[in-house]
């Protein structure tokens, strides 16, 4: 490691991310499905050039997204919003390969001003696979996608694609399968009467051992049974176990067990895991000595997990968080005023390359 690099920074390893992509581009040669990049999980556009040359353009949930999508990686410029102002749709009518809709209502305001734009429409199936009600598509009552069929039917004249993204973290081939055949089954109508379906994010088919041949077959099948071109949006599962936040411990203290601080922040740098309560994955081998590692700002529950660890934590020592890529890097933010990570991309020759360093002027420009 670059010793030279001052913590924290997160760490991008272009080697790691190519397992990644080479599997996705896998997926399309052998089933025909489409991946675009989602950039509400991760937009580092330093790492596009290598990114686009494996996957098909990118899908947004905002037109900064898709604005960065369009300018940084090029291809296909999918955009989403769950809702759209009339700004959003002017700007997006410029730059937007396909623009889908979260409600008819929506869809039939702004329909005459995107006409000439390929036209989608999210539908809520009512099945989901998540571990978290937060993080659930089909949870109740949600917003997410339109659930009678009658408005779906009311507007098909004036779509051409349909997205069901029902998946969080789904790593179980099966439950897929299942959850498509039921998709297909009560749909048969509306898949049969358009050109391209999207079935979102939260496949986890990079995984170590996941069935990708079955995955492939299905997905072919399913785009030959309905004559459609199928579209995957993968994020967490094209830069899964390509970036580690690379840290440094400040003090360790002792209130019963021992608590080593670190020059960085759950909060500030790895906020998903404080939201949804699980701890930050660390590559360290395991061992008998129990730490708690927390994180430098005042929140109390500023902890990044409890830990058994093979070699003693001292001051000075590194302390590598692992999985730090998704949902991190696009929620990073400035509490407490703790200096944000650098971003460091390990290229693929293995030279080490500072891309980014956050100084004082840009928490100064970001809050006023």
């Amino acid at each position: 490691m670059n010793k030279k690099i001052e913590t924290p920074y997160y760490l991008i390893d272009e080697r790691k991310l190519l397992r990644n992509l080479k599997k996705i581009k896998y997926v399309r040669d052998n089933s025909g499905a489409k991946s675009v990049l989602a950039l509400k999980c991760f937009s580092t556009w330093a790492v596009f050039d290598l990114m686009s040359k494996y996957m098909d353009g990118t899908t947004s949930s905002s037109f900064y997204e898709a604005k960065l999508g369009h300018e940084k990686f090029g291809k296909e410029t999918h955009a989403f919003s769950v809702a759209y102002s009339s700004d959003d749709v002017k700007a997006l009518k410029n730059i937007a390969d396909k623009i889908i809709f979260n409600s008819v209502s929506q869809l039939n305001m702004f329909y005459n001003d995107i006409k000439h734009i390929k036209v989608g429409l999210r539908i809520n199936p009512g099945i989901s696979y998540s571990h978290f009600d937060l993080a659930d598509p089909s949870r109740k009552y949600s917003r997410l996608g339109v659930t009678l069929e009658e408005e779906i039917m009311s507007v098909l004249d004036k779509i051409s694609g349909l997205m069901f993204h029902y998946n969080c973290e789904n790593d179980d081939f099966k439950s897929f399968s299942v959850m498509l055949d039921e998709i297909a089954a009560k749909y048969e109508k509306v898949l049969n009467k358009v050109e391209w379906v999207s079935l979102g994010g939260g496949l986890y088919f990079t995984k170590d051992g996941y069935p990708l041949d079955k995955f492939c077959k299905k997905l072919k099948s399913f785009s030959k049974k309905h004559n459609v071109l199928v579209y995957l949006e993968p994020g967490e599962t094209a830069i899964i176990k390509s970036c580690e936040l690379i840290t440094t411990i400040l003090d360790i203290v002792k209130n019963v067990k021992d608590i080593a601080i670190v020059d960085a922040s759950i909060e500030a740098h790895m906020l998903d895991l404080l939201i949804y309560r699980t701890p930050a994955e660390i590559n360290a081998k395991d061992g008998k000595n129990e730490y708690i590692i927390a994180g430098r700002s005042c929140l109390a529950g500023d902890i990044f997990g409890e830990y058994k660890l093979a070699d003693k934590l001292k001051v000075g020592s590194t302390v590598h968080f692992a999985n730090a890529a998704g949902y991190t890097m696009v929620k990073k933010n400035w509490f407490n005023g703790l200096k944000m990570p650098s971003i460091v991309v390990k290229k693929l020759d293995g030279k080490m390359e500072i891309i980014k360093k956050f100084l004082y002027n840009d928490f100064l420009k970001d809050l006023s």
